[in-house]
């Protein structure tokens, strides 16, 4: 279980390094948000899909431990 929960951190910690640089992208302004803004924010909504389906494997596996059907 050690290795889902790996998983699950790195994609949290993913998001939020997109999130991040999408901010930062939207307070610095100019050419570069007008360049990249819009990218990294659909980049971030797939990066939370991914995130949130990943979490929902490791709960739905983890669930499955010994003795239950």
């Amino acid at each position: 279980m050690l290795t889902g929960q790996v998983l699950v951190g790195i994609a949290v910690a993913i998001v939020a390094g997109v999130l991040v640089v999408g901010l930062y992208s939207l307070y610095r302004g100019g050419d570069f948000a007008r360049s990249y803004s819009n990218k990294i924010m659909r980049l971030r909504i797939v990066a939370q899909f991914v995130a949130i389906v990943l979490i929902m494997a490791v709960l739905w596996f983890w669930g499955r431990g010994p003795g239950t059907p």
